[in-house]
């Protein structure tokens, strides 16, 4: 008789080894520190004075042995260096994108999916009887045979064309997203780290588009007194600098990249934490950082107005509370009828992913 055998749960089992726990540590450690091992491995030390977080039989000396042969540093003899390696840099990607998306709910909503039926790669549970015009690839064998021998008997089996049944397949749409990140000075003022939470955001925001949905693209832009893109491996060595904000240059450059991009569904997320205060006139920059600035402001807003057109929707995260900056973003979003989100630093991730799962669910025609 088949059944269920259940037995005691013992947390024990389930629970993280030495290595494993410090490695949680040591990867947000990591992202703090801008992918500097050696600053990581000076604050892993204070900690582990502080809070006891090795023992007597597994201690930071055993961590790095282990960090060096399952291949997550290397060394530099010649310059007597220790980097960490790219099986590192994916390892906080993964770890960002448990930290974020692990704690969003699981909805049914949340595959990308589009509510036109047809030839899709997502199988859709429901079935329908065979239609002229139909493939193979789409008959339920299974079902079909089935019918055919409730309809016809198990000793003169024949298959018809009213025993076929077709599975049909849900459409996934495909998405090209810009995400820009705000890198000017501001984003480490008044003694708040808001650079970090928008390098975890990007790192899991990549690796789920890597994993979930492989035929996305995401592009990474970065801006500060100009624009440029960034790789995905580059993201947990990102820092701010000493600029303004041109957020003119990177609206720009992402326009550019989203041209290049033949499906239709594409996207801006904008992360900042700031008004515009930077543009680029020919070889000269504009610079402000009183007040909403009306030259730069008449540029954004064009920049807004040509993307509506393009069908571009910019989706501004605003890690700030100003209220002039609120109707900036207010203004901006209105233009471009878009969306804003004013997000706290700890809800900045799951605003994104909401967002971003949400977007994908529009049927595309």
């Amino acid at each position: 008789m088949n059944g269920f055998n259940f037995s005691k749960y013992n947390p024990a089992e389930n629970a993280k080894g030495d290595f494993e726990k410090l490695l949680d540590v040591f990867t947000q450690l990591l992202t703090h520190t801008s992918g500097d091992f050696n600053e990581a491995m000076q604050w892993l030390n204070e900690l582990d004075k502080e809070y006891k977080l090795t023992n007597k039989d597994y201690g930071i000396g055993d961590f790095l042995e282990d960090l060096k042969n399952k291949g997550y540093i290397t060394e530099d003899n010649e310059k007597g260096e220790i980097k960490i390696t790219p099986k590192t840099e994916q390892t906080i990607r993964k770890k960002s994108l448990e930290e974020i998306f692990g704690k969003l709910k699981k909805t049914k909503q949340g595959n990308h999916q589009t509510f036109k039926p047809g030839g899709g790669d997502e199988i859709n549970p429901e079935t329908r009887p065979f239609q002229f015009g139909d493939t193979m690839e789409q008959i339920d064998f299974t079902n079909s045979i089935r019918n055919a021998q409730i309809n016809h008997g198990i000793d003169s089996f024949r298959m018809q064309e009213d025993d076929l049944e077709i599975r049909e397949t849900d459409f996934k749409s495909q998405t090209s997203t810009v995400l820009m990140i705000d890198i000017s000075h501001s984003m480490i003022l008044y003694g708040e780290d808001r650079i970090t939470p928008a390098k975890k955001v990007a790192m899991a925001l990549s690796e789920l588009i890597k994993t979930k949905y492989p035929k996305d693209t995401l592009d990474i832009v970065v801006f500060g007194n100009d624009a440029w893109t960034i790789e995905v491996k580059d993201l947990p060595y990102l820092q701010v600098g000493p600029y303004h904000t041109n957020t003119v240059a990177g609206l720009e450059l992402a326009m550019d990249l989203l041209r290049r991009r033949r499906n239709p569904n594409k996207q801006i997320f904008m992360i900042t934490d700031g008004k515009p205060t930077c543009l680029k006139v020919g070889k000269q920059y504009y610079k402000n950082s009183f007040g909403v600035d009306r030259k730069i402001l008449t540029r954004c807003m064009s920049l807004a107005t040509q993307c509506k057109k393009l069908k571009i929707p910019i989706t501004t995260f605003m890690i700030a509370s100003d209220p002039y900056l609120q109707q900036f973003v207010q203004e901006f979003t209105e233009t471009n009828n878009g969306k804003a989100f004013f997000a706290s630093l700890d809800k900045l991730g799951a605003f994104i992913f909401k967002d971003f799962e949400s977007g994908k669910r529009k049927t595309v025609y």
